[in-house]
């Protein structure tokens, strides 16, 4: 046995010799004596030139969406949520994209806008109405330029200006391009003969606050009255005018104002003027004839042709005694009765039991066509509730 293994190790160090004289190279040697299943497959010698290699990649799978994207929403849909945001977050939201920005200043989500608190304007006033708003509240602001010399007719319908600080020429330009304004609030401001006559052209107009305005002609007040034929609630209280206004306001007022505030005039409203008024609104609910020292208890039976009237203010009306104030139970619907000044503290006990359906002295300011205060926290004006509010 030993013989035997002696000679088959001679034979394989025989063979091995041989490999090893007739390959050089160590890799051959490798290939020799590699296990078969490991050997590579060579190549001819004479297409070895002509082989391809193509690197490619094998494609990602895609992966399934698992919900909804953005970008799939359709408008409508967007639009609907965009409508939930206040206007700070609005304004953000327009500057993430083309598509973004448009539907952020859709029209129908600035409806109503209230500015206020914000102090200067210019560029949101422009914007805001731009865009097509209805409705829009910027009280006691700065308007220092006008945007609207080329501009089509807006759309704002409810437009409160109350106290602002805007020259003539800019308030003229903005409301000469105002054709469907139904409630309007200029109280305060210096005002033109030019802005009446673009006021005249707004045959929808209900509600007009124009207290404490000037310059104001008598023609131009007679024409605005006259155009504005649809009034309801008219406001001219304490305005920069004389017995020539007067006149022009008791005898053009249209026969569908309901609430008028005319007080302030001391003695240029007359007894006459009581008649006229009377006579070209005979359905008045609210009537506020306050410091007009020279209407008399002789008025009574005038009002009590009121049969509608419900509210009546007589405050530092001095020519009326306390006493007379007792005739007014007459007017069979009236509610409510404002005497400040004229009745003393003491007297009002005693008026209250002769009056007893009637509240006297309930509110010391007219709310005769003003809008609602911008404090209130449902932001309503006229009415109404604006959809955005500026927050400072």
């Amino acid at each position: 046995m030993l013989t035997l293994s002696q000679k088959c190790n001679s034979k394989k160090r025989a063979s091995f010799q041989e490999g090893v004289d007739y390959e050089n190279t160590p890799q051959g040697l490798i290939q020799q004596w590699s296990p078969p299943h490991k050997l590579p497959c060579v190549p001819a010698k004479d297409k070895e030139n002509e082989a391809h290699f193509v690197l490619a990649k094998r494609p990602r799978r895609r992966k399934e969406p698992t919900g909804l994207s953005w970008d799939s929403l359709p408008d409508e849909l967007l639009l609907g949520i965009l409508s939930c945001l206040p206007l700070q977050d609005l304004l953000a939201t327009s500057r993430v994209c083309k598509r973004w920005h448009r539907l952020a200043f859709d029209e129908s989500l600035w409806h109503s806008v209230d500015l206020s608190g914000k102090v200067q304007v210019d560029v949101a006033l422009q914007q805001v109405l731009s865009v097509g708003a209805v409705g829009l509240r910027c009280p006691r602001s700065c308007i220092t330029e006008s945007f609207f010399l080329k501009a089509r007719c807006l759309r704002v319908q409810h437009l409160d200006l109350s106290s602002c600080t805007v020259s003539p020429l800019v308030l003229e330009d903005l409301l000469s391009h105002c054709r469907q304004l139904r409630d309007l609030s200029l109280e305060g401001l210096l005002l033109s003969d030019s802005i009446l006559q673009s006021l005249s052209r707004n045959a929808r107009l209900v509600r007009l606050n124009l207290c404490g305005c000037s310059g104001i002609s008598a023609q131009p007040l007679r024409e605005m009255l006259q155009g504005c034929a649809r009034l309801e609630e008219l406001n001219v209280s304490w305005c920069d005018f004389d017995s020539s206004h007067v006149k022009a306001v008791v005898e053009h007022i249209t026969s569908s104002v309901v609430q008028l505030n005319i007080s302030g005039y001391r003695q240029n409203f007359t007894m006459e003027d009581v008649k006229a008024l009377v006579e070209r609104c005979p359905n008045l609910t609210h009537l506020d004839l306050s410091d007009s020292v020279q209407v008399t208890v002789e008025s009574f039976p005038i009002l009590q042709q009121l049969s509608s009237l419900k509210h009546l203010s007589l405050s530092r009306c001095y020519q009326i005694q306390p006493a007379t104030l007792i005739g007014l139970e007459k007017l069979p619907e009236l509610k409510t009765l404002e005497v400040f000044g004229l009745v003393q503290d003491s007297y009002l006990p005693v008026l209250k039991e002769t009056l007893p359906r009637v509240h006297i002295n309930t509110c010391c300011f007219s709310s005769v066509a003003r809008p609602t205060p911008a404090g209130r926290r449902d932001r309503s004006m006229w009415g109404a509730t604006c959809r955005l509010a500026f927050r400072p």
